[in-house]
This record gives C-alpha cells, structure tokens and sequence, in this order.
C-alpha cells in the first residue's frame, strides 16, 4: 500500500524544468512580496530551453520574464509554492492551478514604438512615490483623500505619450501601471540599462519592455467589467 503525495506538491509527473533558477527565484520572490496569492504562469518562450514566467500585479498589469530552462508545457502553479521549491532546490512542479488563471495575454509580435531612457523611467516611478508621500500626507489642494483614491489616481495617471513616427499612428500612452510594474519587479536591473526601455504596441496592448522582463497593459475595451479589487503602489 502507497501513501499519499505530500498536500499541495506534484507526487509524479513532469517537473517545473527551470535551470535559471536565480532568475526565476528572484521573479518570484519580487512577486510574492507585492501579492502572496499571486499566480505564475509557465509558457514555452520560443526560444529552445528558455521558459515564460507570466504574472498579474495586483494593480492590474501583467509581468513576463524569460529564464532558461525546458518548459513543462503550459502550466499555471501558485508562485510562493514554486518558490519555495526552488529555494530547497526541488524540481517538482507544484499543484496545477490553470484554471485560476483569467486573464488573456498580448500577442508574441509586437511593434516597437519608441525608445525611453531607463533613468527617465526611473524618474517617472520615483516621481508617483513622492507624489503619494505627499497627498497621504498633506491632502490634495488642503483637504484629505484616502490613500485607496490616492493609489488608484496615480495609477492611472500617464506620465508618457508618445507618438509612433514610421509608420505614423495614434499615440501611445504609458501609464504607471506599466511603469510601477517594470520598476518593483526590478527589470530595469541595477544600474543603467545601455539598451534603454522599449514601449511595444499590438492592437490594445501597451507595454514596455527592459532588460530583465516587461510589463504589459491592455486598453480599455467597448465592454468592461471589473471586480473591486485594491491597487497597491507601496
């Protein structure tokens, strides 16, 4: 007679397949901080022997990172248990979660749209947090608003509008979601990114793209409905 497999791990089956295993544990761990019931979504990158590690913010905004390792397909798994098995060096893929996972993903081909310097960037994201320092502390024109209200304002505020030159096109607009979601996953890296920022367009989505993972944002669509849900920038 067998026992049982261990509640919440995968007892047999395929493993997670993740060989950078830094990357994806520093991906994880920057996400579970924002959010410890986050998903993780593991897709084929492409690319042989790279993996897609798909997330959702909680303030709306999809993460995508790619890491070396062969992909267990397309898996959605809870990200703190998968974290966990990387911090023990385990190989196991935990629980299958796939059909928690609601939300669409951008089309792979996307058109560049304009270059931003990653220190400008910087400054966008650093300019919202000094901003909501301020309003929590100070209220907006003498009177106090909630730090909910604040938060949410902030995030749909769009520091960046830029306007495709070839082919020309409708601008684009970059909102701090994306820009709060590149900065806290730490995709820009530690020091200056050579290659810049990418803002990408495909159809409603927006997104940019630096050196160690993107963000992505869909447009409003004709229909939308939404859950009341928070939106935290700290």
């Amino acid at each position: 007679m067998t026992g049982s497999p261990v509640a919440g791990r995968a007892a047999a089956g395929p493993g997670h397949g993740l060989a950078g295993v830094a990357d994806a544990g520093a991906f994880l761990a920057r996400l579970v901080r924002l959010d410890r019931a986050a998903l993780v979504r593991l897709r084929p990158a492409g690319v042989p022997g790279r993996t897609a590690l798909w997330a959702r913010l909680p303030w709306g905004a999809l993460v995508v990172r790619t890491v070396a390792g062969a992909d267990p397909g397309d898996v959605t798994v809870a990200a703190g248990e998968l974290l966990a098995e990387l911090t023990t060096d385990g190989r196991a893929l935990p629980a299958r979660r796939d059909a928690q996972w609601r939300w669409p993903l951008p089309p792979a081909a996307s058109r560049r749209v304009e270059t931003l310097p990653a220190a400008e960037v910087r400054r966008v994201a650093e300019a919202a947090a000094v901003a909501l320092r301020d309003a929590s502390t100070r209220g907006v024109a003498g009177r106090p608003v909630g730090e909910r209200a604040l938060r949410d304002a902030l995030l749909d505020h769009v520091p960046v509008v830029v306007t495709p030159d070839d082919p020309p096109g409708e601008p684009v607009e970059v909102s701090q979601r994306l820009v709060q979601g590149l900065v806290r996953m730490g995709f820009l890296g530690a020091g200056e990114a050579p290659s810049g920022v990418q803002v990408r367009a495909v159809g409603r989505w927006v997104g940019l793209v630096g050196p160690y993972g993107a963000t992505w944002l869909q447009t409003a669509t004709d229909l939308v409905v939404r859950g009341m849900t928070s939106h935290p920038i700290g």
